[in-house]
């Protein structure tokens, strides 16, 4: 299934985020998913934070889907941001992450979690999909090839 609609809202696109270092990108990122979903912003940007010092989310490619369980919350919810400028995350390839897609999830256990992860990695993953992310104009484009219109739209 490669629409996401299901998880990310159009309101929670970012084109040309401006931000120096992944701490300011968590608190942006929280501070979005807390104006869709009911979560606490600091709590959301420490509980990203505290994921990232197992190990870092960016998995090359410019690409990183920082994540983290929330309590009270009932369904996993994203936020993507094309920043402005590239930000040092100590990715695998060590190269600097321009696209993040941030995924909060229900602390219960489940799949869902786990699901919403691959189908994000998947779809992050494909090098024609990447740059017709980095490519697109505005936010709502950017939104358009998370959905199933959009993806038949931009092919």
């Amino acid at each position: 299934m490669n629409d996401l609609s299901d998880i990310l809202r159009p309101e929670a696109v970012l084109a040309g985020l401006p931000v120096a270092t992944k701490k300011a990108l968590f608190v942006q990122l929280a501070t979005v998913a807390a104006g869709i979903v009911t979560v606490d912003a600091r709590d959301a940007a420490d509980r990203l934070a505290a994921r990232e010092k197992l190990g870092s989310t960016g998995f090359g490619g410019g690409v990183a889907i920082p994540h983290a369980k929330m309590p009270r919350l009932d369904q996993v919810t994203g936020v993507f941001a094309r920043l402005a400028k590239p930000i040092g995350f100590q990715a695998v390839d060590d190269l600097p992450v321009d696209l993040v897609f941030m995924l909060l999830s229900p602390v219960e256990p489940g799949a869902d979690h786990l699901k919403a992860l691959a189908r994000v990695s998947r779809r992050l993953r494909d090098a024609a999909f990447l740059e017709k992310l980095r490519g697109a104009a505005s936010c709502d484009a950017l939104y358009a090839l998370f959905t199933d219109d959009g993806v038949r739209g931009a092919a």
